[in-house]
Parts: structure tokens; sequence; C-alpha cells
């Protein structure tokens, strides 16, 4: 059992939904980006994804496409991003860690030689935006024998064949994307997440984790009623900028506003647990 289903089983019997905070790898500064990751586990984080920078995020809005481009001034790449997974693992054995990103650094880097190189440095996910799952046999079957599991997105405007294609290649949880268009660029609506997030179940036994429109603690809240992780990305990257030359800052701004969310989440869960007594 990977470490990813070992923490959303613990979620499940905790009777809560895991909290998963996105960050860039390497912003605003490559040395702030192992403390940060601890910072937010502190803060109630379930999992940990870490973006992988690179010049064209086209499925991210500008404030994360800002957090790549100053990663990528300080030269921030793929080996680096693995090298903080590594330092990290040094202090912290159990938290999951998915890097999320595009799949030009890694087929650059080579499928094989990526997937032995995440295992050494102790990494549990990997999410590539544009690997279709119908050319990712190679990718996913390097991924499962190095003992990563391979994560998807779904999108509102999936169809349920593509949906079924996700379902069989994807291992750990499936993301569903719960906006049409890029990160931070509307806000959530809740109302008909739940019945989406019904549909997707109709595919697959995995957990399901929403992200995309999770701006603070009342959307998380909403999120966690009906979903079994909440992701939250340019909510909390987003202060980088507000803490301009001051990673400590930063740092724990984006700790304080996770640790919101997770309270928040967990009221929801519990008044939720109330009502249906």
């Amino acid at each position: 059992m990977s470490r990813i289903q070992q923490r959303f089983e613990q979620c499940r019997g905790a009777g809560r939904a895991a909290l998963v905070p996105y960050i860039t790898a390497g912003d605003p500064e490559p040395g702030a980006t192992v403390d940060l990751m601890h910072a937010l586990v502190d803060a109630g984080a379930d999992l940990v994804e870490l973006g992988v920078p690179f010049s064209d995020p086209m499925a991210d809005g500008p404030v994360i496409q800002r957090a790549h481009e100053r990663a990528l001034q300080h030269g921030t790449g793929l080996r680096d991003v693995l090298e903080m997974v590594r330092q990290f693992r040094e202090r912290d054995a159990d938290t999951p860690v998915v890097l999320m990103g595009y799949l030009n650094p890694v087929e650059r880097m080579g499928f094989e030689a990526f997937a032995e190189a995440a295992a050494a440095a102790g990494l549990d996910g990997l999410l590539t935006v544009d690997l279709p799952p119908e050319e990712c046999d190679e990718v996913t079957g390097l991924l499962d024998r190095a003992g990563i599991d391979p994560i998807f997105l779904v999108a509102p405007t999936t169809s349920s064949e593509r949906i079924g294609h996700l379902a069989r290649a994807a291992r750990g949880f499936v993301y569903y994307v719960s906006l049409k268009g890029v990160t931070g660029s509307q806000s959530l609506d809740p109302s008909a997440l739940n019945e989406r997030l019904d549909a997707i179940r109709q595919y697959t036994d995995l957990p399901l984790g929403v992200g995309f429109g999770i701006r603070d603690a009342e959307s998380a809240a909403a999120v966690a009623r009906v979903a079994d992780a909440v992701v939250v990305g340019s909510a909390l990257v987003s202060l980088a900028e507000a803490h301009p030359g001051d990673s400590a800052g930063f740092i724990r701004a984006a700790a304080d506003k996770l640790g919101e969310m997770r309270r928040a989440m967990d009221a929801a869960r519990s008044t939720s647990a109330a009502g249906s007594v």
C-alpha cells in the first residue's frame, strides 16, 4: 500500500477530508521550499503537492505562472525539485508528496531515469497535466514499478468514456478540476459539485480530490463536505507576492491560511456527521 493510500485511509478513519496544499518548488527562492513544506504539514496538510517549474504552465493562472517564472529565475529544475523531496524526507517519512507539472521536464530527463530518481528521493505521486491516459502506458508502467502513483485530472467537460480511461490508469487519487479554465480564475460553485463527484464515483473507488477555485476557509469547508480531499494552490502561492523578499513571512502567512482552512474543514465535517445521526 502506497503512502498516499495509507494517508487517505487514515483520513477516512478519522472522518475528515484530506487537505492538499500546492506550492511551486523554488518560489520565492529555493532555500525556502523544504521549510515551507514542513510548515504546511504542521498547519494541517495531509499531502503536499509540489509544482515543478515550467516555462509554459498552460493549466495555471497568472498567480502560479508568476511563481514558475520566479522559480526559473533561480534556476530551479526537476532534479532540484527531487532533491527538495529528498531533504523533506530527512525529517518527514510519512507525509505523501506529489509532483505536479508538465510532461516536458520528465521526458527530457528520461522516463526511466526519472522514475528511479523519484523513488530514491521518496516521491509518492506524479501528476502531469498534459499526459493523456491513452498514451500513458510507458510512463505509468515505470511509475508502478517504482512505487509511485500516477494521478490524473478530470475536468467538468470530461466525457464518461474518458473518465473510464482515466480511472483505469490512475492510482492514489483522482483530481477533479472544479472549474472550466485555469487555476485561480473563478470562484467555486459548490452546489453542482456533489452531483459531478457522484458521477465520477461510478467509475472509480479511488479518493476524489477537488481543486481550482478554493480561495478561503469557507470554500475549503464547502468542498470538504462532499470530497475526499481539498486541493488549494493559488490562494497560498499568491502570498509570496504579498511578502517580497521575506521568505519567512511568506511561510508564516501560508501556514496561517492553511491552518484556517484545516479548522474550517474539520468543523464542516463534524457538523455534517452530527446532522446525519
